[in-house]
């Protein structure tokens, strides 16, 4: 059996002069999580800071309802986002200058064993992917408002690329009175890899770029990461950048 790791970097990009975005990896409790404050609010990185923390502290509470049987990790995964929303507010509440502030989170669970399972929970544009034999396969879908309008055939992959509204959020923590996260779940194999990161990387690297850093680092999570976050940076680091790169180790 396998126990599963992650790696993970943050760095604030060539243009920037605040990094508003946050991570966690919390292995001992099998929970990885990105978050990124919402360019152009006042407190995006107090928001995304809040996200994590609250994950980082709910999570460790709930580490004994993972994988016993006493609660679904869809369950436990909503109820952390859902709390990590609620902290947001409360803390926006507390002071004036950080209303309106929010952040996307993506939030990973792996229940190991035999035929380990990992749980998805995510808000906003910041993604995940799995790694699988040389193929790099989307795992979550954008909540914005180019990604309507792709579903909807009003724009075509290419010109959404460079279209004026393709970083406007749909859906965030923090805003409005409730969340509303995506959920998904899918088996893991032995080799595999997940990544996690804001879109700080998505925008400066193509889906095939970011799957050509992954087969040169030969399975090797800390290389993999490394070599995502240095092509962010050397195409410009336009935006902060931040990678979890989740994989198996022996037990």
């Amino acid at each position: 059996m396998s126990i599963w790791s992650g790696i993970g970097r943050s760095e604030i990009g060539l243009v920037r002069t605040l990094n508003q975005d946050a991570f966690a990896v919390i292995d001992e409790v099998g929970v990885w999580a990105v978050a990124d404050g919402m360019g152009g609010h006042v407190g995006g990185e107090v928001a995304a800071q809040t996200a994590i923390t609250t994950v980082r502290t709910e999570a460790a509470a709930s580490s004994h309802l993972l994988g016993n049987g006493q609660a679904s990790p869809t369950e436990v995964l909503t109820d952390l986002v859902s709390r990590a929303h609620d902290a947001i507010l409360n803390r926006a509440r507390s002071k004036s200058k950080l209303k309106g502030m929010g952040t996307t989170i993506v939030l990973l669970a792996i229940v190991s064993g035999p035929a380990p399972i990992a749980y998805l929970v995510h808000v906003g544009d910041s993604r995940a992917y799995r790694f699988r034999s040389g193929t790099l396969t989307p795992l979550t879908k954008d909540h914005t408002l180019i990604e309507k309008y792709l579903e909807r055939g009003i724009l075509t992959a290419e010109s959404a690329k460079t279209h004026p509204e393709r970083h406007v959020l749909t859906r965030a923590l923090g805003v409005g009175t409730t969340v509303k996260p995506t959920i998904t779940a899918f088996p893991l194999l032995p080799d595999d890899l997940v990544l996690l990161c804001s879109d700080g990387l998505t925008k400066m690297l193509e889906d095939e770029e970011i799957r050509a850093a992954f087969a040169a680092g030969e399975l090797d999570p800390t290389q993999a990461c490394n070599r995502l976050v240095t092509a962010a940076l050397d195409r410009g680091g336009e935006d902060n950048v931040t990678v979890v790169v989740v994989a198996p180790r022996s037990s």
